[in-house]
């Protein structure tokens, strides 16, 4: 964000986080947004938040029945992202947080061996069940990446997030 102050005056900075349309703002946090692609394109977290960094989640098993780190055992990509996330949201449960303290993901997407492609529609489809919906708006900063493989053969996607808990008032 130092970087991106230096470019831009102080004084436009404020007139967009009161611009409800590009911002948004919740706990301290800020959210810069464009346009209706839900994520943000920028995240203040301010001075004395906490941040917290879970490590990548692929989706658990769907299918016990199924062979072991096969692609039947975890599902296709909307399935193994709803499950990820929904790993996710469980364990930032546990650290009394929830999604709509995320403030940066990073989504590391295989291409389905069956078609030969990423399938970013069905991943986009379980995302969208968790971000910018009237119960969570909040939009973190977001990176989807096409890798050559996972650690686990039947994955097609891993998630890793960072969130913070905002400073005590």
């Amino acid at each position: 964000m130092r970087l991106f102050k230096s470019l831009i005056p102080a004084a436009a900075l404020t007139a967009l986080a009161a611009f409800p349309a590009l911002a948004h703002a919740e706990g301290g946090v800020i959210r810069h947004g464009e346009g209706k692609f839900p994520i943000s394109t920028a995240v203040e977290v301010p001075a004395g938040a906490t941040t917290i960094y879970l490590s990548g989640m692929g989706a658990p098993v769907q299918d016990k029945t199924a062979p072991p780190k096969s692609l039947e055992a975890y599902g296709d990509t909307r399935a193994q992202t709803l499950a990820s996330l929904q790993r996710i949201e469980g364990e930032l449960k546990k650290l009394n947080l929830t999604m709509g303290d995320v403030v940066q993901m990073h989504i590391y997407m295989v291409a389905d061996p069956r078609t030969k492609q990423l399938d970013f529609d069905g991943m986009m489809k379980a995302y969208t069940q968790y971000f910018g919906t009237e119960k969570q708006p909040n939009l973190p900063v977001r990176s989807a990446f096409a890798v050559a493989q996972l650690a686990n053969p039947g994955w097609l996607i891993e998630i890793e997030v960072t969130a913070v808990r905002a400073p005590k008032k």
